[in-house]
C-alpha cells in the first residue's frame, strides 16, 4: 500500500531530481555563453589592437568594432583600409580569432572588423530600424576615418567577408561603387535573397523574410545578380571571389562569376578545396591579401 508520506516523499525527491537538472541545463548555457565569449586574438608583434564602442545613428545604439593596425604608424601617415566582414552567427571578434590575419596589417594595413549581427549587412524591412547598410557605408567608415590614422577615398578602401560577410561585401561594393577599389568575398552566401521559402528550413525562412521581406519585394531584388546587371563595369571595384568544392554555395557563386564575367567586370574567381569553414577561409587569406595588395598599389 502506498501511503500519504510515502507519495509525499516521492514528490519531494521529483521535485529534488527537477531541480537539479535545472540547475545543470543553466550551468551548461553558461559554459557555453562564456566559450562563445572567449576572446583569444591571435596578433603578431607588430601589431596593435583595439575595440571601440560608438553610437550608430543608423541604427540608434551602440555598435563595436575591432580594429588591428601597426604597432607603429609614423606622425601624419595614413594608411588604407580594409573592412572584414564576419558571417553569420559570428561576431566583430571572429577575424582575430579564427584567422591569422594580424600579419597583413603589417603590410601598412589598418583592418577593422565590424559587429554586423545576422544582418547580411542590409537594411531590414523589418524591423525597419535595422538599417545595418546605412551602418556600414555611413556612421562606420566616418567614425574609423575619425579615430584612426586612415586615408581617405576609394583608393584606400576595400572590403572583404565570409559567407554572410562575402554577400555584404559584394554587395556593398555594387551598390556602392564610389567607395571601395577592391572586394573580397569568401564563400559568399550570395544567392540568399533569391531562395523561396522552406518550411523544412522554417526558422531560417523567416529570418531571411524578415531582413528582405516576402518573395518579389524591392529588397529582395536588390541582390548582387541584379545589381552587376545595372553596375558600370569599369567604375566598379575589383572582385576577388571564392568557394569551396564541397560547398553546397559553389552553384551560385560559379554563376555569379559567369555572370560578371560576361559583363566584363575586373575579377577573379577560384574554386578551391573544403567546406564552409575557417579552415579553408584561413589558408586562401594570403592570396586574398596579394590581389588586394596589388589592386591598392601597395607594397606586399
Amino acid at each position: 500500500m502506498i501511503t500519504a508520506s510515502m507519495r509525499t516523499a516521492s514528490h519531494r525527491r521529483s521535485n529534488i531530481v527537477f531541480l537539479a537538472i535545472i540547475l545543470l541545463f543553466f550551468a551548461g548555457c553558461r559554459k557555453r555563453d562564456a566559450a562563445q565569449q572567449a576572446d583569444n586574438p591571435r596578433l603578431t608583434p607588430n601589431v596593435v589592437l583595439r575595440d571601440v564602442t560608438f553610437r550608430s545613428a543608423a541604427l540608434n545604439r551602440d555598435m563595436q568594432y575591432r580594429v588591428v593596425l601597426p604597432l607603429v604608424v609614423a606622425p601624419g601617415q595614413r594608411l588604407p583600409v580594409v573592412y572584414l566582414l564576419h558571417g553569420g552567427g559570428g561576431g566583430f571578434r571572429d577575424w582575430t580569432n579564427d584567422a591569422d590575419v594580424s600579419p597583413f596589417a603589417e603590410l601598412g594595413l589598418v583592418l577593422v572588423m565590424p559587429e554586423g549581427g545576422s544582418s547580411y549587412y542590409t537594411n531590414a524591412v523589418d524591423p525597419p530600424q535595422d538599417r545595418y547598410k546605412d551602418y556600414m557605408v555611413a556612421d562606420l567608415i566616418s567614425d574609423v576615418e575619425s579615430k584612426f590614422p586612415v586615408a581617405p577615398g576609394r583608393s584606400n578602401r576595400a572590403i572583404v567577408g565570409v559567407s554572410m560577410g562575402g554577400f555584404g561585401a559584394v554587395k556593398l561594393a555594387l551598390r556602392h561603387p564610389d567607395l571601395f577599389i577592391f572586394a573580397g568575398g569568401i564563400s559568399s552566401a550570395i544567392d540568399v535573397p533569391r531562395r523561396a521559402f522552406s518550411i523544412k528550413r522554417l526558422q531560417q525562412s523567416r529570418h531571411y523574410n524578415s531582413i528582405f521581406g516576402s518573395a518579389g519585394s524591392q529588397t529582395r531584388r536588390d541582390n548582387p545578380f541584379i545589381l552587376v546587371r545595372t553596375t558600370n563595369p569599369g567604375a566598379s571595384p575589383y572582385f576577388f571571389l571564392t568557394c569551396g568544392e564541397q560547398e553546397g554555395l559553389l552553384p551560385a557563386n560559379r554563376e555569379f562569376a559567369n555572370l560578371i564575367g560576361a559583363r566584363h567586370f575586373r575579377f577573379e574567381f577560384h574554386m578551391v578545396r573544403g567546406g564552409h569553414d575557417w579552415n579553408q577561409w584561413n589558408a586562401w587569406l594570403p592570396s586574398v591579401f596579394r590581389s588586394l595588395t596589388e589592386h591598392m598599389n601597395l607594397k606586399g
